[in-house]
């Protein structure tokens, strides 16, 4: 008998821990020894803790599950009070498209046979039949670009790094998920993190790099011990040291653990990190693909673009090339959250509108009332408003309505939201998290939080400062942090301009 608990945490977080304490309690009870596996999240958060009984049907689900219900589990488990049959049927899960997230909350996060059963390494033993040459082909022949910014194309970036010339070569992973609604990254650590360890092996045979850091932030304290466990299991296996495979291509990589800011998910201030120095930005030129971590060329990319590396090797480029719109290829792992009903993680090609993904899929606001405003792209990110609900989900078509993608985190507002407060958070947001590189990130920050509040007093000849400051900081950063925050503070004073007239009105 195989019952599955995550251990994700966000699971964790809603009880995971106590209902597999009370599973474990009643069936001793009756006798029995099921074999509990703690899996990753299938990222139905209003459904956690999710149980799973594996039948000869498949796993059926229970959920949200509390340890009261464990009694019942081992009776009549189709009659179950919280039974929402198989899973694999569940609508909210049926209709994606899971190819990144295929095996998260399938298979046993660290077991190397469970891996491979369900399709892991296929990617990278086809890898180890190729050229540097050819693998860089197939990265770029698919499309895929960075999925935690800018969605640069990755295989421009591993070709500067493999033709760049240097005695060492540096993979290095950006786990550093701080925007606010996003956690992707660390549902795939901590629920497959081999395929992250095989897609950072094939960047480095493509690109001649024989050393992998993985970043990841301190506040997750189960992806570090989920990952340094994959690690180590790997290297046991041979999947990382002196012969990947029992190739002639060594590899291998090491965890290390930021220190909190939210600048170092910017590239150059997480190498600066990572060499032990302070976490501020650097100048560009000379880009990390040429001169990156200890000064040596370096490829940096999120969690989700490395991971997806594996899938695009084992079914092909044209396969993964095939989902999508426009020049947003393949699919991308939507981080729904805030005032929404069904909040959670849905993988499904771009191109869906963003009202379909809020009122469709998220199920529109928990409380019940109209939604006011999406923020996409995390604090750095524009709200749109309903009437913009029609823009199409991919990178070009966000950016030419002045919005960002980004790492894809959705946060969704009701119609009770303050848009002047909100935008103030994100100046408020800059002003703390800034390196103080930059002086129109540092100090136009500040002055943004106090010309917000003059507007909240009813101060109306403070709204041009506001919009002049917020032109000068996107012109004079050298990063995203400065560069972006005037877009969630102008889209607010553009879209939402009742909400700063009202302060006015009230003033006087």
């Amino acid at each position: 008998m195989k019952i599955y608990v995550p251990a994700d945490a966000a699971a964790r977080a809603l009880g995971a821990d106590a209902v597999v304490q009370a599973i474990t309690d009643e069936a001793a009870r009756r006798g029995l020894s099921p074999r509990i596996i703690r899996n990753g999240s299938r990222g139905m958060i209003w459904l956690e803790p999710l149980v799973e009984l594996e039948t000869a049907e498949g796993r059926v689900a229970f959920g949200p599950f509390v340890p009261g219900d464990a009694a019942a589990l081992f009776e009549t488990p189709e009659a179950h009070p919280k039974a929402l049959g198989l899973t694999e049927e569940i609508p909210y899960l049926k209709r994606q498209t899971r190819l990144t997230f295929a095996r998260v909350g399938v298979i046993e996060p660290t077991a190397l046979a469970d891996y491979e059963a369900h399709g892991g390494l296929v990617g990278l033993r086809k890898a180890l039949s190729m050229t540097g040459e050819q693998i860089l082909d197939v990265v770029t022949q698919s499309g895929l670009r960075g999925r935690g910014g800018a969605g640069f194309p990755t295989g421009i970036k591993w070709k500067t790094v493999a033709n760049a010339p240097a005695d060492q070569k540096y993979i290095v992973c950006n786990a550093d998920e701080g925007d606010s609604g996003t956690f992707a990254d660390r549902m795939l650590m901590e629920g497959d993190p081999l395929s992250l360890i095989e897609g950072m092996v094939i960047a480095g045979i493509g690109c001649g790099a024989t050393r992998g850091y993985v970043y990841i932030r301190s506040e997750y304290p189960d992806a570090i011990a989920v990952m340094n466990r994959a690690v180590a299991t790997a290297r046991d296996a041979g999947l990382l040291g002196d012969a990947v495979l029992g190739s002639g291509f060594a590899f291998d990589i090491e965890v290390r653990v930021g220190a909190g800011a939210y600048v170092c998910g910017e590239e150059t201030s997480l190498l600066n990190s990572l060499e032990g120095q302070r976490g501020v930005v650097r100048a560009k030129p000379p880009l990390p693909a040429l001169e990156g971590f200890m000064g040596k060329p370096t490829v940096v990319n999120n969690v989700l673009s490395l991971a997806t590396v594996p899938v695009i090797f084992a079914r092909g480029a044209e396969y993964y090339r095939d989902f999508g719109i426009g020049r947003s290829r393949g699919t991308m792992p939507l981080q729904i959250a805030g005032n929404v009903q069904f909040g959670g993680l849905f993988e499904t090609a771009f191109g869906l509108s963003l009202g379909e993904i809020v009122n469709d899929i998220g199920g529109g606001t928990a409380t019940g009332r109209p939604v006011k405003a999406v923020q996409v792209g995390g604090p750095l990110g524009a709200y749109f408003p309903p009437s913009m609900f029609d823009t199409p989900f991919g990178y070009e078509e966000f950016g030419a309505k002045e919005g960002l993608i980004g790492h894809a985190g959705i946060v969704v507002f009701d119609d009770n939201t303050d848009m002047l407060a909100m935008a103030r958070f994100a100046m408020e947001f800059c002003a703390i998290e800034s390196c103080g590189k930059c002086t129109p990130c540092r100090i136009g920050s500040v002055r943004g939080a106090e010309t917000l509040d003059r507007i909240a007093a009813g101060d109306a000849t403070a709204v041009p400062l506001l919009k002049d400051l917020c032109q000068t900081m996107k012109l004079g950063s050298l990063c995203a942090l400065g560069g972006f925050t005037p877009y969630p503070v102008l889209s607010a004073l553009t879209h939402f301009p009742d909400d700063f007239a009202c302060h006015k009105e009230a003033a006087e």
